[in-house]
């Protein structure tokens, strides 16, 4: 069994930097985390990919067709598409090695997993194929989820993603670091939302547009308190604390560890002649 993380969300959200954050932490745990970079208009990330789809394709390839004439998020669409076609390249570039730990870096074009079908297919090639457990981790940037309207649009937006992946899931509001104390205490009451009480910062809206549609925020309100299938998970990426605790809830989620030992880095133990040596030069 090999275990993955799908890493999602709007663009700006945080996902290189989440990888990144998680792949430290693992190796001070003395874990092997890897990411695959499924970017290809990325231009900077602060880890070495196992794979990278910029070797197999890049957006300019595609916007730059003088047949195709994509722009840059028909170009996305069309190199995630071809990743699709070319699945051999990252089964290769994957291995086969059991126990593996993924994170898959994706784009930050949100319409290839609110209703288009191009990551859930993908999924799917890795959990019937290549024998993944599979978690979805869906990020949104903390600043905005402040206010009422805003939350329910991001509640939203994650709730669409759940829906259309068909995955475990979970979603993380990132950059709680960048908050100031006055905004985090304002975050809090999104944590554990209350529908009636953003509506009723809606309704003391002054915006035509709040008063014209008050019936549709209602609605989707009542959506939200009814089944209450999204949540939001706090992520401080300075806060050890933090990070261990969303590692800990997504491991839980895909049954990491449960059945498999855990994977570690060797790592060169200590020599005990040099200590005594140390130790004898520190006598004289």
């Amino acid at each position: 069994m090999r275990y993955g993380q799908i890493v999602l969300g709007p663009a700006g959200s945080g996902k290189s930097t989440y990888c990144s954050t998680i792949v430290r932490h693992a190796a001070d745990a003395r874990k092997i985390v890897e990411v695959v970079n499924l970017d290809p208009a990325a231009e900077y990330f602060d880890y070495e990919p196992l794979a990278d789809i910029r070797e197999l394709i890049h957006v300019d390839d595609a916007m730059q067709d003088e047949d195709m004439h994509f722009g840059p998020n028909g170009g996305l669409v069309f190199c995630m598409e071809y990743l699709l076609e070319n699945l051999d390249w990252l089964e290769e570039q994957l291995g086969d090695s059991d126990d593996d730990y993924i994170l898959f870096d994706c784009p930050g074009q949100i319409e290839l997993y609110t209703h288009m079908t191009v990551i859930r297919q993908f999924a799917e090639v890795l959990t019937q194929k290549l024998n993944f457990r599979l978690c979805a981790v869906f990020l949104l940037d903390s600043q905005f989820l402040v206010d009422g309207p805003k939350f329910l649009s991001g509640t939203m937006t994650a709730l669409s993603v759940m829906v259309n992946l068909e995955l475990p899931h979970l979603n993380i509001i990132t950059k709680m670091d960048l908050l100031s104390k006055a905004a985090r205490k304002q975050l809090d009451n999104y944590l554990e939302p209350d529908p009636h009480v953003l509506l009723s910062e809606l309704a003391d809206s002054s915006s035509k547009w709040n008063q014209k549609h008050a019936k549709l925020s209602e609605a989707l309100g009542k959506l939200i308190e009814d089944y209450s299938l999204v949540r939001f998970c706090p992520l401080n990426i300075r806060d050890e604390e933090s990070i261990a605790d969303v590692l800990l809830t997504i491991d839980n989620i895909i049954q990491y560890g449960e059945d498999n030992d855990v994977k570690t880095r060797d790592f060169e133990e200590p020599d005990p002649d040099d200590n005594e040596e140390s130790a004898d030069a520190f006598n004289i």
